[in-house]
């Protein structure tokens, strides 16, 4: 007799409880989603366009490099970010304090607009304002149109530097060349507290 009890209850226990495995392939049948396409469906090959970020005022700012300004001019002057008119702009910023002393006032590249001074004599509070007025002065003064045509269409360098040579940006008009170094131009990080 007490085998049969034994046996009865053995026969009354629950089942165990489904694995976890089991629990979810449970789930997703009784969840299931179906989807139909129709036959006439057309197939359509979707284009990805490329995409790209460009550092910002913070970014180039930390990285406190003569080449992040030159970005931060292009950045806030709504200019083509690309290896033309960044190699041009340093350039330009080593013709008018040379590559050692870039930041020299706070005005990389002697810009009158806003700074205080005539003849880019003045000096800024941060290389961060430099840009700011380097770029509104660019874009604000209709005797640098072909500067700024030059950059907006990312133009090679040697037509971008005309550009520069012909504006009224330097009286000298860097002697149309003449005083202008194609040497590569080192990456020089400015003084703490220039940004």
């Amino acid at each position: 007799m007490s085998a049969l009890g034994l046996a009865a209850v053995v026969a009354l226990a629950p089942p165990p409880p489904p694995s976890a495995a089991e629990a979810l392939h449970a789930y997703l049948e009784a969840n299931a989603q179906k989807l139909t396409v129709p036959d006439a469906a057309a197939v359509a090959s979707v284009a990805r366009d490329t995409y790209s970020a460009t550092p910002g005022i913070q970014t180039l700012a930390a990285g406190g490099t003569n080449y992040d300004w030159a970005k931060l001019v292009l950045v806030l002057g709504a200019f083509p970010m690309t290896e033309s008119n960044v190699t041009v702009l340093t350039r330009w910023m080593r013709q008018e304090n040379g590559a050692d002393d870039w930041w020299n006032r706070n005005n990389p590249l002697n810009n009158g607009w806003g700074s205080g001074g005539g003849g880019g004599t003045g000096s800024y509070d941060s290389l961060v304002i430099a840009a700011e007025n380097a770029a509104a002065a660019l874009r604000a003064n209709g005797g640098y149109s072909g500067i700024v045509e030059a950059l907006d269409a990312s133009a090679p360098t040697a037509q971008l530097e005309q550009a520069i040579w012909d504006s009224p940006w330097a009286s000298g008009h860097y002697a149309y060349g003449g005083h202008w170094s194609y040497v590569p131009v080192p990456v020089v990080t400015s003084p703490s507290g220039t940004w």
